[in-house]
């Protein structure tokens, strides 16, 4: 298993304002697959995902990224495994507004030690005629695809994607999908991606359903449905 979570406790606040948001989640993830984290708002998706970056510290429990235990680690230890194994996608894009898009690209790619070709991926996102643009000069379709590029070039070995499609119209957010998919497939790169859409778990390998905390499923898909033919 490439992706360990063994009984994730994790809580906000103190005393009588302390909300526990994730009771005991266990659950594992296939290396290169593409797996759906999907719950409605307030389901602990989005807690979780950031506990398996490291942005977020547990309580208890333990994450295992190829059998390295992420929890406990000091900050300098998990920024270098980050900058080194994982990309993370956001729904706000989360660019730097004054750099190009070749300029958001390419700081992806000096955190890399063999990171991918910058003109390549430019070009695999449609994003060569726009790459002297800043982010305010972009749809919001190219803006998640600058994010995306940021994300891939250094070649992560998990990608983690929290709601990439939520800022999105229809035909983008499927555009993205399968940007998203050609990426798992073409580099192997193993996907948890967060949503609330319920059509998204079709195109996954791996489905785990939350509701307050907990997990209600865990489920693989025996039919995968390709991001392109997805409907909602």
């Amino acid at each position: 298993m490439y992706l360990e979570m063994n009984h994730i406790y994790k809580s906000f606040g103190e005393n009588d304002n302390r909300t526990e948001v994730l009771h005991g989640v266990t659950a594992g993830v296939e290396e290169g697959n593409i797996c759906v984290l999907l719950g409605p708002s307030g389901s602990g998706k989005s807690t979780l995902l950031n506990i398996i970056g490291g942005i977020e510290t547990v309580d208890s429990g333990s994450i295992l990224i190829a059998g390295d235990e992420m929890t406990g680690r000091k900050e300098k230890s998990l920024s270098n495994y980050r900058r080194k194994h994982l990309g993370y996608v956001f729904q706000s894009y989360n660019l730097i507004p004054n750099l190009t898009t070749r300029e958001n690209i390419e700081v992806g790619a000096y955190l890399g030690t063999d990171p991918l070709d910058v003109d390549e991926i430019l070009k695999v996102l449609g994003l060569w005629e726009h790459q002297n643009k800043i982010p305010s000069q972009l749809s919001g379709g190219q803006q998640q695809r600058a994010s995306i590029g940021r994300a891939i070039v250094k070649k992560p070995s998990l990608l983690l994607c929290d709601e990439p499609t939520g800022a999105l119209d229809y035909n983008t957010s499927k555009e993205i999908l399968k940007l998203i998919e050609d990426v798992n497939q073409k580099y192997g790169t193993t996907v948890v991606l967060v949503t609330h859409n319920d059509a998204i778990r079709n195109m996954a390998d791996q489905v785990i359903r939350l509701r307050d905390g907990n997990i209600r499923s865990d489920e693989y898909n025996t039919k995968k449905i390709p991001a392109a033919s997805l409907e909602w």
